[in-house]
């Protein structure tokens, strides 16, 4: 065993080994022990007791309530719970990011680790979509696996974590769905292309199965390239993609999902792309607002050397013909974020994480 802790709990163990830091091939013994082909399911509620001992001098989660959207259709089938999250790459939170206002032992890894799992595991998602991943190897994979879900990870073909001392390697999109609610068809990995030119940024799209309705939707994760002054850039990786999910779901035969971290306002073209795609794509969030039409005021909110940043960058597409919005998870509120902003000792990434239950529009003509 490579024990990383003196606890005698043989769960804790598993969750301390996943790697704090350093090259993966640096700690290959680790990581054969972790092959989650050999190991035994982890029950979640177990994971969740051992975070919460890692996090227990920190100040509790914040508390957020789903908001009901669901329109009066009824349903005989369970919801499809969906996650978005930029969790932020532990390399750039340390290395590059530079939040000011964050003390640096708000971003001991030993510890964040355990608040990115805490808040995956009280939302329970069914599929989740994640960017900014560079611990896939070490900790996501091993552990998400044995929770039962089928993961996938593409990493930027040039990630700026590489430039960072004592970084874990490249930061990517990761997808996870849940083996026993879905059954994967097929799955691309996708380098988006601007101007006919390859970029560095990637996207994953996945067709499933789900087991209850014998449906089939495709679901993606994609984060587009960031910083003011490439709007145009974001624009033309938008189309790319746009048109890679007509192919895979057959002109919008099939359903879609698509979350991502698009690093674009709803002012921008790239928005307008999606919202005007002949995919009949609607964005989640906006039914939040009292007219259905308009995004929450945020989605990151965080100070930098530069001054505070506060945009709507993170969303939850969906197929309106198709899909219907059961319900949301509310935003934090300024009061519960802070004026120190995020990261912070409460949350463990400058994103809001997203989740939405789905359901299958009931229209017979619509089953596939």
């Amino acid at each position: 065993v490579c024990s990383m802790g003196n606890s005698t709990s043989r769960l804790y163990s598993v969750l301390a080994k996943t790697l704090s830091s350093g090259a993966v091939s640096q700690h290959q013994d680790c990581l054969e022990q972790l092959d989650p082909a050999r190991l035994d399911p982890i029950d979640p509620k177990d994971l969740l007791e051992e975070c919460q001992i890692v996090l227990q001098k920190r100040p509790p989660r914040f508390q957020r309530n789903f908001v009901n959207l669901k329109k009066n259709t009824a349903s005989n089938h369970r919801p499809i719970r969906v996650m978005q999250w930029n969790i932020l790459a532990q390399a750039l939170g340390e290395g590059k990011d530079n939040f000011v206002q964050c003390p640096m032992e708000a971003l001991k890894w030993e510890e964040r680790k355990c608040l990115i799992l805490e808040e995956i595991l009280a939302y329970k998602p069914d599929i989740l979509c994640l960017q900014e991943v560079d611990h896939y190897f070490d900790t996501f994979e091993p552990l998400l696996s044995r929770l039962g879900y089928q993961c996938t990870f593409f990493p930027k073909p040039w990630s700026p974590c590489l430039d960072v001392e004592r970084n874990n390697g490249p930061d990517g999109c990761a997808l996870f769905f849940l083996k026993d609610r879905f059954e994967l068809i097929s799955s691309a990995n996708i380098r988006l292309t601007a101007m006919k030119l390859k970029t560095n940024q990637v996207a994953i799209a996945q067709t499933l199965k789900c087991h209850e309705t014998g449906r089939l939707f495709c679901i993606a994760v994609t984060h587009l390239k960031a910083r003011t002054g490439w709007e145009r850039f974001r624009s033309a990786q938008g189309c790319d993609l746009l048109q890679n999910l007509k192919d895979i779901t057959q002109g919008a035969k099939i359903p879609l999902i698509v979350c991502g971290d698009f690093n674009a306002e709803p002012t921008e073209e790239v928005y307008r792309e999606f919202s005007n795609s002949s995919l009949n794509l609607n964005s989640a969030y906006k039914l939040l607002s009292p007219d259905g039409q308009s995004e929450p005021p945020y989605t990151t909110w965080k100070i930098r050397p530069s001054g505070e940043c506060r945009h709507t960058l993170d969303y939850i597409w969906y197929s309106q013909h198709a899909l219907n919005v059961n319900s949301a998870l509310g935003l934090l509120t300024e009061e519960q974020i802070g004026p120190n902003r995020l990261p912070s000792f409460n949350y463990p990434s400058d994103h809001l994480s997203l989740v939405c239950d789905f359901s299958f529009n009931q229209d017979p003509d619509r089953l596939l």
